[in-house]
């Protein structure tokens, strides 16, 4: 696909803008690294052209601060200064998802949160309220049985307007590969950690 001109272009009866217009379901999987920072550098293009961005983090702490998040959320802190970019949005499962009840009796089930916080995303979807999602780490609910494949496969195939939505993790299921506009998989070749060399600042957060 050299210099994003298609391979060919399918007999569909859309013009080529009505095409590149599409709303992208993307899917990030794979055993190698670099899932979720491929994703967050799509969200930071997503930024630059002015698009509202959101993240939605479902296995990471609330109480882990990452890199990219820093960086996004000081992008969405310019825009409001500046009104250069867009809006950026950042919640993680727990305490960070504001719309769980802290006295929650299922604050401390993680089945449960993830379930509350795909139902806010499946709401916030049929609103509009986003034009750019990363749910980064979703594809371990869906893995784990904590979340109906299918149901979450229809939500976001129907999903209304030209919302982008970018989803992170390994074991991707079947069913979200299919649906999916495009997919990447990370394959890893070597990694530090092969060595026993632990994560470190500044290259795994």
């Amino acid at each position: 696909m050299p210099k994003g001109v298609p391979v060919s272009v399918p007999d569909d009866g859309l013009t080529t803008r009505q095409r590149r217009n599409a709303p992208v379901l993307g899917v990030h999987t794979g055993d190698g690294k670099g899932k979720s920072t491929a994703a967050f550098g799509m969200a930071m293009r997503a930024w630059n052209a002015g698009l509202n961005v959101a993240v939605f983090q479902f296995v990471k702490s609330a109480k882990w601060r990452v890199g990219e998040e820093a960086a996004l959320t000081a992008l969405g802190d310019v825009h409001e200064a500046t009104g250069a970019g867009g809006p950026v949005s950042w919640f993680k499962m727990g305490s960070g998802w504001s719309w769980l009840r802290a006295n929650s009796a299922d604050a401390d089930d993680h089945a449960a949160a993830a379930r509350e916080g795909w139902a806010e995303i499946a709401r916030r979807l049929q609103a509009q309220e986003h034009d750019f999602y990363v749910l980064d780490e979703f594809t371990y609910p869906l893995d784990w049985g904590w979340l109906d494949v299918s149901e979450v496969v229809h939500t976001l195939r129907e999903r209304p307007g030209r919302q982008h939505v970018i989803v992170t993790g390994r074991r991707a299921p079947q069913e979200l590969i299919d649906a999916a506009d495009l997919v990447t998989e990370m394959v890893k070749v070597k990694h530090p950690m092969d060595a026993g060399r632990k994560g470190q600042k500044g290259i795994e957060w």
